[in-house]
């Protein structure tokens, strides 16, 4: 699935920050895919770049029309429709990641079709995949792994990817989600894909390589989420990764949506070592990234410190300390 840049992001009437979460993961992580931000009377959020309207955006060689916030149940809101129709007439693609298919909308497709665009539904994937093989492959890959779902996987791995290259490696992102899919340009939705097909995919995402390329692919779901365990075991094994980097949030309780307590970080880096070595015996686990975002600076340093000590790992905050120390961990260890 590519998308092509640059992007128009379409924000609605994004009531707040957080439900504009993918347009600003743009801005953070590809700010050279974003030309500008097109909003409706009422939104809230405010991504810092130019107003522009599609037509502006076109005239000024956007490729797409990306939609940046969410929707109640991931809903194609009506008075959407429009702005979506007026993309369309000005040559735009319409890249979506909500539950409802921009190809199921008759307006659209009609649309798309006389303009000679695509309509891009990045939570759905109905390209042929095979089913996972479990043969080793050359190269070396890195996966996110989580004690729970929205926790950092995404952030923490395009944060070592960055790293890796800055020192000289060769890395890719490799997206498993719609928003990764849009900063990467490319990728498969994994949530998307029939559950056989899940290990297949992960094997597709991160292909025989070079001996010293890297793989860093995006993780989803935990693999103790009663919700979401099958496609997180789905990509590990998939992905057969050399090493893991688990994120972990202390001010949880329980686990997102579900009223399962969250697990202890010790027993999901077992269990995914346990797991993991089914295809790939020498998995190891090289740092925590801490999601310190709930806490205060001292507070932050505590469960850095408390962490560290327990599990004789480099533990950081991508965001707020980079990831040098799990870095210097994996390259001396692989």
């Amino acid at each position: 699935m590519d998308v092509h840049a640059p992007y128009l992001v379409f924000l609605a009437n994004a009531h707040d920050r957080l439900a504009a979460k993918t347009g600003y993961a743009l801005v953070d992580w590809c700010p050279e895919r974003v030309l500008g931000q097109c909003r409706m009377d009422g939104c809230v959020a405010d991504l810092g770049v130019r107003e522009l309207s599609p037509e502006q955006a076109a005239a000024e060689g956007a490729r797409t029309f990306v939609i940046g916030t969410v929707s109640p149940g991931g809903a194609l809101q009506g008075s959407w429709l429009r702005l979506l129709e007026r993309a369309l007439d000005a040559g735009l693609d319409v890249a979506s990641g909500m539950h409802r298919r921009l190809a199921d909308v008759p307006e659209l497709v009609a649309r798309a079709e006389l303009r000679g665009c695509r309509l891009i539904d990045l939570r759905h994937h109905d390209g042929a995949l095979g089913v996972g093989t479990g043969k080793p492959r050359a190269g070396k890959r890195l996966l996110t792994v989580g004690t729970d779902c929205s926790i950092g996987k995404k952030y923490a791995a395009l944060a070592l990817a960055a790293g890796l290259r800055k020192r000289g490696h060769a890395a890719d992102f490799r997206a498993t989600g719609q928003t990764g899919i849009l900063i990467a340009g490319t990728g498969i939705a994994v949530d998307a894909v029939v559950s056989d097909f899940v290990s297949g995919a992960a094997e597709a995402l991160s292909p025989e390589a070079d001996p010293g390329h890297w793989d860093v692919v995006e993780g989803q779901g935990s693999l103790l989420h009663p919700s979401f365990a099958g496609v997180t075991l789905g990509l590990l094994q998939g992905s057969q990764p050399d090493a893991f980097v688990l994120c972990h949030e202390t001010t949880r309780t329980h686990m997102r949506n579900v009223d399962t307590p969250m697990p202890d970080p010790a027993e999901v880096i077992e269990l995914t070592i346990r797991l993991g070595r089914a295809t790939n015996p020498s998995i190891q686990c090289v740092g925590i990234a801490l999601n310190t975002s709930g806490l205060s600076e001292a507070q932050a340093v505590a469960a850095k410190q408390a962490l560290a000590t327990r599990h004789a790992l480099p533990v950081i905050d991508p965001l707020v300390d980079g990831v040098t120390p799990i870095l210097d961990r994996l390259l001396a260890s692989l």
